[in-house]
Order: C-alpha cells, then sequence, then structure tokens
C-alpha cells in the first residue's frame, strides 16, 4: 500500500529527518526569546516572565519578576522552560521538566494555557500587553453615539468591569435612540483595532477609529453612526 504524505511526514519526524518541523521549532524558539506578561484573562493578576536562550539540561532558563509569587502562587514551582509537542507548544517547566502549564499559540503572539481548577491564563509580549493595557485604559468612560449631522442618539459608559472571556460591560444612558435601545449592548471588547458591543442576544455592533479621531460603525453606510469620546 503507498504511504500517504501524512505517513511519510509521521515517518520522518520519527526519524529525526524532517527539516520543516525543525525549522518551526527553532523560529518558535527564536521567537519567545526577550520578556512576556503572563496573566490571569482580564489581566487582574500578572507577572513579568524573562524568556533566555541560555540552555539548560532539560530546557532553557527564565526570570519571574519578584511579585510574581504573590500575584500567581503556581509560579512558584517555574524553574526553566522548553518548546514541547510538535514545536507547537511553550512549556512553563519546574525543575524536574514536567509541566507547570503549557501554551498554545492562539493568534499571533498570544499564547494560552490553562490549568485544570483555575482557569486560563495569557502569556503575550509584554509590550504588546502593556500597549493593549493603556489602549483599555483610554477606552474606559462615558461616550456619545451621534449621527453623520452630529445629532446625538445615544450616552453609554465602557467600563473595566470584567464580564468572562475577555468582555467588560458596558452600559447604556437613558433616553437612547429606538435603535441603540433595541440592540442594548451589555458587553464591550477591544479585538484587532475595533471597538466591538456585543448585546445579550449575541448581536455585535463593531467600530474602527478614523482620521478624525472618531469611531465609525462598519461596515460604513450613508447615515453613519460615530462614537465619540466624552470630554
Amino acid at each position: 500500500m503507498p504511504l500517504s504524505r501524512f505517513n511519510v511526514v509521521a515517518l520522518l519526524v520519527l526519524a529525526g529527518l524532517c527539516p520543516v518541523q525543525a525549522q518551526d521549532v527553532t523560529t518558535l524558539r527564536a521567537d519567545m526569546i526577550g520578556q512576556w506578561e503572563l496573566a490571569t484573562t482580564d489581566r487582574s493578576k500578572t507577572c513579568v516572565v524573562t524568556l533566555k536562550s541560555d540552555t539548560t539540561p532539560l530546557g532553557f532558563k527564565l526570570e519571574l519578576e519578584p511579585s510574581c509569587a504573590a500575584a500567581l502562587p503556581f509560579t512558584k514551582d517555574i524553574a526553566g522552560w522548553s518548546i514541547k509537542g510538535l514545536g507547537d507548544i511553550v512549556r512553563l517547566q519546574n525543575a524536574t521538566g514536567e509541566a507547570v502549564i503549557d501554551f498554545s499559540e492562539v493568534e499571533t503572539g498570544i499564547f494560552e494555557g490553562l490549568r485544570t481548577n483555575e482557569g486560563v491564563y495569557i502569556l503575550q509580549n509584554l509590550a504588546a500587553a502593556r500597549s493593549l493595557a493603556k489602549s483599555m485604559d483610554q477606552m474606559i468612560g462615558d461616550w456619545s453615539m451621534v449621527r453623520g449631522n452630529g445629532q446625538a442618539i445615544c450616552g453609554l459608559t465602557l467600563t473595566n468591569n470584567d464580564a468572562g472571556n475577555d468582555n467588560f460591560q458596558v452600559f447604556l444612558k437613558p433616553k437612547c435612540d429606538p435603535a441603540v435601545a433595541a440592540f442594548n449592548p451589555t458587553v464591550w471588547r477591544l479585538d484587532h483595532g475595533q471597538i466591538i458591543l456585543m448585546s445579550a442576544k449575541g448581536e455585535s455592533w463593531q467600530f474602527e477609529a478614523d482620521d478624525n479621531a472618531q469611531w465609525r460603525r462598519v461596515p460604513d453606510s450613508a447615515d453613519p453612526l460615530i462614537m465619540l469620546r466624552e470630554q
């Protein structure tokens, strides 16, 4: 029976003769060198981890900032890091090489890991994480929704109250336009540079920043809806 492409690749991996996978491991390992933020999904507890290229018998060295143990107690067991699986798992491990937590990349530069009975943790490039946190802070507060002619139709407040799944609570003010009141968003988040408002029914409205520092609903329309930060 002829070997399938999958079986050929599997045999090469087992024989240590698959250069594509080796390159993937090498690339990921190089990309991981540097400072990372280890955090809960809502970033209420954070820890800075510096992944190093210095080798150990079981992987590579790392440094944890002194406050890590208090913020995330399980980090007291972390003694090093390594690449596992087929080169797609970043492992923070104990002194014997066992996993304290394993991370998989969910989008470029963002890794997600699960600890049983504790929940999900995020590992993200430190500079990117702090940039996102700054952007989030700038979003918190009172906003107005206006039509393209400048007519205000609704007020709303974006909060940093955790609503789960990287979402935060949003509250509408009284006397909103019927269309906005019917939509009735309950949570919001920042996602790839967009403000996403979501209702309890699962509906969502997306807003993108335009050249005038306004947030315009997309896709655009002849009667645009714009979000303006209240002074």
